[in-house]
């Protein structure tokens, strides 16, 4: 029974967070495999995250996860940072270890490919040129899951170009930069196409790209979930190309995370992503 195992404590870690729908599915796996624990909210303002993050092992949690306004500058707070989220340049989960140090990792990488290995399991990330919108956090994960993967081109777009262009000159490779106005020109013959920013998110102002130029083989991915189909996915749709949403890259994000703090490798199942989408609407 779930009282004779031993209690683990973790949570979800930014500023706002009431909207989080990490509770639930931390706590559907909890009830699922018979664990003793919880995972909870935790709101905490942007100049309150050094106490916060240090005083996870004092109040007893096995680890956190950590999003915005805050995984950058948690890095500066674990004792250990994960080599993949060192090159990504942000955490989005903490360890407690058995020390009591603390240990930052990034799932995000992992949640997006598996996102899209769910949706199309011959996916390949070399099939041909990828475009991905947006310069922020996300993208500085999805950027070097595409790059690991194997991506031999990756067009990234961005409002603000400084960005777009450091982000190209920090990660190198295959990434190279265009200007915003030039993002209908970055569809061209591309295999895969990726929205990371805010646009089209609910209460967002819309994402505007006419998709004429992408061809209709390629994947569209857009990793809002808030709505569960964004107007990009839906012009993609109505097109004919294969899209995914947002929820499957936080589904999958929380698996490795969990493991971390329970022990335990949950499954993404039917059951789970329906009671995630009941909550979204």
């Amino acid at each position: 029974m779930a009282t004779d195992t031993p209690y683990t404590l973790a949570g979800v870690m930014g500023w706002p967070v009431a909207h989080s729908r990490s509770p639930a599915i931390h706590g559907h796996w909890i009830r699922h495999y018979g664990l003793n624990g919880h995972y909870v909210l935790l709101p905490v303002q942007p100049e309150r995250i050094a106490d916060a993050v240090r005083g996870l092992p004092a109040l007893g949690f096995a680890g956190c996860n950590i999003t915005i306004p805050h995984k950058v500058a948690a890095m500066a707070l674990v004792d250990r940072i994960d080599p993949l989220a060192a090159r990504i340049g942000a955490i989005n989960t903490v360890v407690v270890d058995k020390d009591g140090r603390l240990s930052g990792y990034n799932t995000d990488a992992y949640g997006f490919i598996q996102s899209l290995l769910d949706a199309q399991p011959d996916w390949r990330a070399d099939a041909g040129p990828v475009t991905v919108l947006g310069a922020g956090g996300a993208a500085r994960a999805i950027l070097v899951a595409l790059a690991e993967r194997g991506a031999r081109e990756i067009r990234l777009c961005n409002r603000s170009p400084d960005k777009a262009q450091a982000l190209a000159a920090e990660f190198g490779g295959p990434i190279r930069a265009y200007p915003w106005e030039q993002r209908e020109d970055a569809l061209e013959g591309a295999a895969l196409l990726v929205n990371t920013t805010s646009l089209g998110m609910k209460g967002q102002e819309p994402l505007e790209i006419s998709l004429e130029r992408l061809p209709r083989h390629a994947l569209v991915c857009d990793i809002i979930y808030v709505p569960l189909e964004t107007p990009l996915l839906a012009a993609a749709r109505e097109r004919g190309n294969a899209t995914v949403n947002g929820l499957g890259m936080l589904l999958n994000q929380a698996r490795p995370a969990f493991q971390h703090w329970f022990g335990v490798l949950p499954e993404v199942t039917p059951e789970l992503r329906r009671m995630v989408e009941d909550t979204i609407g």
